[in-house]
């Protein structure tokens, strides 16, 4: 199973350790000009504490993404202005952390970082509202929006904490 601490890898760990390589900040800057014309290539460590530690804080990253972490089920309510709920212009106010939907509502304390976080070329947080332009937000959606905002904090975080945690470059 996954993690077990045998000495022996399952795929799932192997998976997640190299999610947690393909996220860390140090790697994509040390192999941006394969990221970019090429398939990513994965270093293998040889110390196995080091691979136990990178799978655990890939399957935290991964359980982020699929939005399934327990932190994420229960996000703060940051949408406090009733209205139409329809994206009608999508703006990033940097002084007061909101990101506005239209004229009058918008979702409260999005960090700028988390506002700029970017995946695949695309800034997510500004697409996901540009994708739904024209429509009324349900309560869904913006359930769904502050879990992406949460979760792309902590994906930031631990993007930090991948970089701590690998001791140099290329990986031993």
């Amino acid at each position: 199973g996954i993690g077990e601490r045998e000495p022996t890898f399952t795929p799932e760990d192997v998976f997640d350790y190299i999610y947690a390589v393909l996220y860390s900040p140090a790697y994509r800057e040390r192999y941006a000009g394969f990221l970019k014309s090429d398939f990513p290539r994965v270093p293998i460590t040889s110390d196995p504490a080091l691979f136990r530690d990178l799978a655990a804080l890939g399957r935290r990253l991964v359980n982020l993404h699929l939005l399934r972490a327990p932190e994420l089920a229960d996000p703060p309510s940051g949408f406090p202005e009733r209205g139409s709920n329809v994206v009608e212009r999508v703006h990033y106010d940097e002084r007061e952390r909101r990101v506005f939907i239209n004229r009058t509502q918008h979702f409260t304390e999005v960090p700028r970082e988390v506002w700029e976080f970017h995946v695949g070329g695309y800034q997510v947080c500004e697409k996901w509202l540009k994708d739904r332009k024209g429509r009324a937000l349900s309560y869904d959606d913006i359930l769904h929006y502050e879990r992406v905002v949460m979760a792309l904090g902590e994906t930031l975080e631990l993007m930090r904490a991948i970089d701590e945690r690998i001791p140099s470059w290329p990986i031993q």
